[in-house]
């Protein structure tokens, strides 16, 4: 719960620097040298929205069982992954890497890179979290008891009930 919490926060203040920051954040993410133009502002959109809903969701509900907010984490993760490792592999300069927007900037060096890896981990921790405590809906909103509608079977019960019918 609380790695929830830890991650659900990160991700909620990446997405708050680039909102406050969108006016930059299409320009910042065209120096990656992947997107221009209306796709760099879908892009940052895209990003933005992800961050938001998994961190929130993290956040508000850090016992959940859903599995959602893991894997807009590891969308979220997986694409700054690849943006920070093309870039870095094609020796492209980039003063700000973009994780906040304009705020706690830091160039693309090695280091980001080894924070991109840490953010697949974590990714890896809340899927692998989100598996084997369940994810389907019976389980999240009742914690582990049944869902309306399910009838959970009692062998006891279910004698006496065939007894009964004979």
């Amino acid at each position: 719960m609380i790695a929830r919490l830890v991650l659900g926060a990160l991700l909620s203040a990446m997405a708050l620097g680039q909102l406050v920051s969108f006016d930059r954040m299409p320009d910042i993410l065209t120096t990656y040298g992947l997107t221009s133009g209306a796709a760099s502002t879908a892009l940052a959109a895209a990003l933005i929205a992800a961050e938001a809903v998994g961190g929130l969701w993290l956040l508000a509900r850090p016992r959940s069982r859903n599995a959602a907010p893991a894997w807009l984490f590891t969308a979220v993760a997986v694409a700054w992954t690849v943006l920070a490792a093309q870039a870095y592999a094609r020796g492209l300069a980039i003063d700000n890497c973009g994780c906040f927007g304009t705020y706690l900037a830091q160039p693309l060096r090695w280091f980001v890179l080894v924070e991109d890896a840490l953010m697949l981990a974590y990714a890896a921790v809340l899927l692998h979290g989100s598996r084997s405590r369940g994810t389907s809906r019976d389980r999240d909103r009742t914690e582990g008891r049944p869902h309306r509608g399910h009838r959970v079977s009692d062998p006891g019960r279910d004698e006496e009930r065939s007894a009964e019918k004979s």
